[in-house]
């Protein structure tokens, strides 16, 4: 079975309009598993693009997610704080937006576009990193102390601790300038080969000059001595050829010069493609042998070496000692998790009674948020959804209670009142060409069982939690502390500079087909033709490296030939990156190729769900009946079928099947109840009651028939 990366569940979405309050996402459930592809497929207004939007967390401000849960990663989106979703909207989920133009800045040079986002978030990573580190080694601190009832053993062990960690950055800091640096003389000098051949105006001295310049610059405490002299001896040999350069280099450089720039470049490649530092493990190595020469030893012997040596002479202590802090701040934690599940059942009891106003259920609701938040171990590394979106899951329930409270009465005299209205001038013989807005009301009772189910699902995690409490390795958290350690001690000092983004961007738009990134990187997004700027736009949303890409119909505004290209990109950058995307459109001929699974959406509903196999050879619903229909191919030569009427007006949505208005195949009973879900097969299901076992026989149109006929002969369907 697949990994599940992304699942929604039973999404509810509505908008407050001055008309009334559209239903815009009605019960949609899906799974989006990963490496995989989703289509969602539907006309306009189906409520395609509002379920991405509410996976990205950017609705708009008349939005009202009425129910349902979007997990990723444990957590559901919909609660999570926005400073939260800030983490995860851009770096591990990126969305492709339908016009390239509008989502690129006219006035700002592509490659400033893509290397923005890099710049700015390092910056604020590498600021967080420190703060947390230095949070979380308090904590342990704290608990160690009172585990051991030996503080000066306790702090001497965490001060040594701070100490070779301090030295780690600061080596780590000195390699990444120097590795920077080589990274940055790498793209220089491919840039500058690179306008050679295209025989551009530029100085060779000046190049050489600054390329020299850089290498004497670079020290790095990980070079060998034979490294760090060949660097030192190539400068020189730029220095020396210095003489024989042209003055431009329209006639191409002098073959002594273009010996030296090879020998640079393999240098080079050897210097960045080194093992990588265990610098966690030379950090203490060093603390405790100031005198040792690193240069002596390569890199893969100095961090074997260095971590026999953290390991005899510190870290099984530093564990023991941390093992035993984490087990004091687990068995603090679950104290008052036990404490807790009392007031848990109060607050339950009270919720499920019922008779409360706003005011009493509001300080019920802190009072026992504070004493959840109190019961969480802050030495957890992994974070429990469900504890960490208690707080925002039960306010948000209240809230939407107590908004149902005020605002039932307020729609049913609305209703009323514009009913008598429409009656009275009926009976007055006047001609009323408009319909009473239905009313929208909420169960009360349903909204009071939310709150309730709310604090039942945490009851139900802390008992689960307490079952559990005689199979925690402690061994296994403290190690996990000390990783999460190493990792913020690194993020501290990873610094993404100019020439780094510069490097990481010309490879972006070369990943996605831009010819020349060298030069298209200071171009314009006006100097672009649509399908070049939809790649931009591509490279932007690959830039944090995501696991999710959400593609809301990335080629309408592309003509065809480049529509082709650009699925065929997106397919290739899936494969390459084994990224999940989930793809928006309203042309099920876009998705034929590329996705996996496809859902059908009409007014709100997924009325057909399956592979694309199953959607495309054995299709069961009126509506995705009606899209393949009027979807052109080469080898069909009837007449198109065009879907009649429009879809329904989502402030007054149907009470049963939403297509039944628009579907020659539709029953009496279509338009009457909605349809359940009838299972096709274990990977295939439709909504439509023509799969109820006593409705009559019905045939897809010839047009679809014919058409799956035709693929079937051609060995398209493995079935």
């Amino acid at each position: 079975m697949m990994e599940k990366i992304l699942e929604v569940k039973n999404l509810k979405i509505s908008f407050r309009t001055s008309g009334g309050t559209v239903k815009a996402v009605r019960d949609i459930s899906f799974d989006l598993e990963k490496g995989k592809t989703v289509a969602i497929v539907g006309e306009s207004g189906s409520g395609k693009s509002v379920t991405s939007k509410a996976i990205m967390g950017i609705l708009a401000g008349n939005s009202i997610v009425e129910g349902g849960e979007i997990l990723y990663d444990g957590r559901d989106l919909l609660k999570i704080s926005e400073e939260e979703m800030c983490k995860i909207r851009g770096d591990r989920i990126s969305m492709i937006f339908q016009d390239p133009l509008s989502s690129l800045n006219p006035i700002v040079k592509i490659g400033n576009q893509l290397t923005e986002a890099m710049l700015l978030k390092n910056a604020g990573n590498r600021k967080k990193a420190k703060k947390e580190f230095d949070s979380v080694l308090a904590l342990l601190k704290e608990n160690c102390t009172a585990a051991e009832n030996d503080s000066a053993a306790v702090t001497a062990s965490v001060e040594t601790f701070e100490k070779f960690n301090a030295e780690a950055i600061q080596m780590e800091n000195s390699y990444n300038t120097a590795l920077a640096a080589a990274d940055g003389l790498q793209v220089d000098m491919d840039e500058f080969l690179f306008l050679v051949e295209k025989k551009q105006k530029i100085d060779p001295k000046a190049k050489l000059k600054e390329f020299a310049a850089v290498l004497k610059s670079i020290k790095d405490p990980f070079l060998t001595r034979d490294a760090e002299s060949e660097l030192q001896a190539i400068a020189d040999k730029l220095q020396q050829v210095l003489s024989v350069c042209p003055k431009n280099t329209e006639a191409g450089l002098p073959d002594a010069v273009t010996a030296v720039l090879d020998q640079l470049k393999t240098c080079l490649e050897t210097v960045t493609t080194r093992t990588r530092p265990d610098f966690f493990c030379i950090g203490f190595y060093k603390l405790q042998k100031p005198e040792a020469d690193l240069s002596k030893l390569t890199v893969e012997a100095l961090n074997a070496e260095a971590a026999q040596y953290l390991d005899e002479h510190f870290m099984k202590d530093f564990l023991t000692m941390a093992d035993k802090g984490a087990e004091h701040s687990y068995r603090t934690a679950l104290e008052k998790k036990n404490a807790v599940m009392a007031d848990l059942q109060e607050a339950y009891d009270f919720f499920k009674e019922g008779k409360y106003d706003k005011k009493t259920a509001m300080e019920k609701c802190k009072a026992i948020t504070e004493k959840v938040e109190a019961s969480i171990d802050p030495l957890e590394i992994v974070k429990d959804s469900t504890v960490y979106t208690f707080r925002t899951s039960l306010e948000g329930a209240l809230q939407k209670y107590f908004q149902a409270v005020v605002r039932n009465p307020k729609e049913e005299e609305r209703y009323a009142k514009q009913t008598r209205r429409r009656e009275a001038l009926i009976a007055r013989g006047r001609t009323v060409d408009w319909k009473v807005v239905p009313k929208t009301v909420y169960d009360l009772d349903e909204l009071q069982a939310e709150i309730t189910t709310v604090i039942q699902r945490l009851m139900e995690r802390y008992k689960e939690y307490i079952a559990n409490t005689g199979n925690v390795d402690f061994r296994v958290r403290s190690t996990a502390l000390v990783e999460y350690f190493k990792g913020k001690a690194s993020q501290m000092v990873y610094v993404v500079t100019k020439k780094m983004a510069r490097e990481k961007a010309i490879e972006l738009l070369e990943e996605v087909g831009i010819p020349e990134p060298h030069i298209r990187y200071y171009q314009y997004p006006f100097e672009f033709s649509g399908g070049m700027r939809q790649r931009i736009v591509i490279a932007i949303a690959l830039a944090a490296d995501p696991e999710i890409l959400i593609c809301d119909e990335p080629t309408t505004a592309l003509d065809v030939t480049i529509q082709a290209q650009i699925l065929e990109l997106i397919n290739r950058l899936k494969e390459e990156r084994n990224l999940s995307v989930i793809f928006i459109t309203h042309d099920l001929g876009v998705v034929a190729n590329m996705a996996d699974e496809i859902a059908v959406m009409y007014a709100g509903k997924i009325v057909e769900y399956g592979t694309a196999e199953d959607v495309f050879y054995d299709p069961r619903h009126p509506y995705t009946w009606a899209l393949l229909s009027s979807m052109p191919d080469l080898e069909t030569t009837e007449k198109l079928d065009a879907i009649p009427g429009t879809p329904p007006n989502m402030i007054y949505p149907p009470e049963g099947d939403a297509f039944a208005a628009r579907n020659k195949y539709a029953l009496k009973i279509d338009f009457e109840r909605q349809p359940p879900q009838f299972a096709v097969s274990d990977t295939h299901w439709a909504a439509t009651w023509l799969l109820h076992p006593d409705a009559p026989k019905v045939e897809p149109p010839k047009i679809i028939t014919d058409r799956i006929a035709r693929m079937n002969k051609a060995g398209g369907s493995n079935a």
